[in-house]
């Protein structure tokens, strides 16, 4: 029997201001609606480091993108799962390029973010914290996007990643998550599903944290690994099912540990509590964790299939 997959629940709260307007872009601390989420981010300011705003954003599907430049912005659906970003991106980047002090990112829906170099995103982090909460990111060449050389934290939480990744449209590939930086980043109680290539998380940092989070591949297409850790990287990779299917470019693995580079010590990296099995119909027998850091990781208790192998030194 397949494992059941947890289901993404979105909260249901919003300011009392958000019922009384009717401008599909309100500032939170003034009142004031605008027509279109730039004018928005114009009007929060003033635009300096210390500023901070919060754009809350009325139901509806918006085929307009943003670039933050200052301050801290969350960007917040007045009733999450209602406000879809459909198709646009800026910069040929992606609908929210973020390059603030920091950002939030709460209830919103990117869906058909394709640009001409693969890495059409719903949101490009470049500068700053970010944390996405109740957020879903469909049918795109890349979910969620980004890298800085500093010590950024990232966290996501309760979101849905559907339809993502390619390798056929340019030489290099896309993912469903793409981050870099020399901070930590956190991926919680989201689901990962019907990849259209790439890896479902692919992380370039000294330290992670991935824990309750659904990884069901039955439904991908050319993917690869659900999680690369592509340059080593320690923390917790805890409490995950995952399910692999078997339209797969690579098989051989579910987790991989600094399979591109040995930059970040992997040495009492904690994989634990997870489960992991494969589709109906699959024959092949991947390892669930491929270690090429050949440092001592802390494997403990996995519940794995038939067919799963535990751990390979590559």
């Amino acid at each position: 029997m397949r494992p059941v997959l947890p289901l993404i629940a979105l909260a249901l709260t919003a300011p009392a201001l958000a019922h009384q307007t009717r401008a599909p872009f309100t500032i939170a601390e003034t009142g004031e609606g605008f027509a279109h989420l730039e004018e928005a981010l114009a009007a929060a300011g003033p635009r300096g480091e210390f500023a901070q705003s919060t754009i809350l954003i009325a139901p509806g599907t918006y085929r307009e993108c943003a670039v933050q430049t200052w301050g801290k912005v969350t960007f917040k659906a007045i009733t999450p799962g209602t406000v879809i970003f459909d198709g646009v991106a800026c910069e040929d980047k992606a609908a929210l390029v973020l390059r603030g002090r920091g950002s939030v990112v709460d209830g919103i829906i990117f869906r058909n973010i394709n640009v001409p170099d693969g890495n059409g995103a719903g949101i490009r982090t470049e500068i700053g914290d970010l944390t996405v909460i109740n957020s879903t990111f469909l049918n795109s060449q890349e979910g969620i996007l980004g890298g800085e050389g500093t010590a950024q934290r990232i966290t996501i939480d309760r979101s849905t990643f559907s339809g993502l990744g390619q390798c056929d449209q340019t030489p290099d590939c896309a993912h469903s998550i793409y981050l870099a930086n020399k901070g930590q980043i956190t991926v919680t109680r989201s689901r990962f599903e019907r990849g259209r290539g790439g890896h479902y998380v692919k992380l370039r940092t000294p330290r992670v944290s991935i824990t309750d989070n659904s990884f069901d591949d039955t439904q991908g297409r050319n993917t690869n690994y659900m999680i690369d850790l592509s340059e080593g990287g320690t923390g917790l990779i805890a409490n995950n099912i995952f399910v692999q299917g078997r339209n797969k470019e690579n098989w051989t693995a579910f987790i991989a540990v600094a399979a591109e580079a040995r930059t970040y010590s992997a040495a009492g990296l904690r994989v634990e509590g997870n489960r992991a099995s494969l589709a109906p119909g699959e024959t092949r027998s991947p390892a669930f964790l491929a270690d090429l850091s050949h440092q001592r990781l802390a494997l403990g208790a996995n519940t794995l299939g038939r067919g799963v192998r535990p751990f390979e030194v590559r």
